[in-house]
């Protein structure tokens, strides 16, 4: 790890008045979650199941939610990391405004980032929700009834149809986050983009838009991305170690 980079990112959050911290897979990986579109990823083991289909399919429902009960035993046990902690750290003394993440495991608000500060570009896999009223349920719910025998959980105030609180491919990006995501890029001065490929649009444009309204960029990646050349710092690191030096007197 390269001193000098560890302190041009440490003046870089020391003289921001207003960052933001946006998050991909590799955070995530640092606490044992595989990053689901690397080769030998979940999407190489499994087709993913398209919303249109699974809101057509009850086998196909069936499926999302046998599939689901399998990807709880595989990270349902995964605790925040270093950079989780980190990322934490820069939020609760003020130097990040809020963490606009693509990842779905909620770490961040394990991590101790409140939720009104996490903004889930893709929704979250620890909870279900109807796709009709909006109504919560905690997954123990739903794997009670589904585990009897296959049933499909209904919700109990409308009747609609219930599924994990991600946002699945085919399925409309949620606006109001989305719309957040948007304000909070035009209002930082420093954007840190760590663990993200930054291939998978429309999220991975909020670095360019940050860019272009005059904010600094910083890319912390294990391998490079094509928004490099436009960074002011590229580490190309872990990124638990990095940040936890980083944070240090900032």
């Amino acid at each position: 790890m390269d001193k000098k980079e560890v302190d041009a990112l440490r003046q870089l959050i020391k003289h921001s008045k207003r960052a933001v911290v946006f998050t991909g897979a590799g955070i995530s990986t640092e606490s044992g979650i595989p990053d689901f579109r690397s080769p030998g990823g979940v999407w190489d083991k499994y087709q993913p199941i398209h919303f249109q289909d699974f809101i057509a399919s009850a086998e196909m429902r069936r499926e999302s939610w046998r599939r689901k009960l399998k990807l709880d035993e595989l990270i349902g046990h995964a605790e925040p990391n270093s950079g989780h902690k980190a990322v934490a750290e820069l939020v609760a003394t003020g130097k990040v405004a809020c963490v606009i993440t693509q990842n779905i495991d909620g770490l961040h608000q394990q991590a101790g980032v409140p939720d009104e500060q996490v903004i889930e570009l893709h929704g979250n896999t620890t909870y279900a929700a109807c796709l009709d009223c909006g109504k919560r349920y905690e997954l123990q719910q739903v794997y009670i009834i589904f585990q009897q025998d296959e049933s499909l959980p209904h919700c109990d105030d409308c009747q609609g149809i219930i599924k994990t609180a991600t946002i699945s491919f085919g399925q409309a990006m949620p606006e109001t986050e989305m719309q957040r995501a948007h304000q909070e890029t035009l209002a930082c001065d420093l954007f840190i983009a760590m663990g993200s490929s930054l291939v998978v649009f429309p999220a991975a444009g909020f670095p360019q838009l940050a860019v272009r309204n005059g904010a600094r960029l910083v890319i912390i990646n294990r391998e490079p991305t094509d928004m490099d050349e436009m960074a002011d710092l590229v580490l190309h690191a872990d990124i638990g170690p990095i940040l936890q030096q980083a944070v240090v007197d900032v």
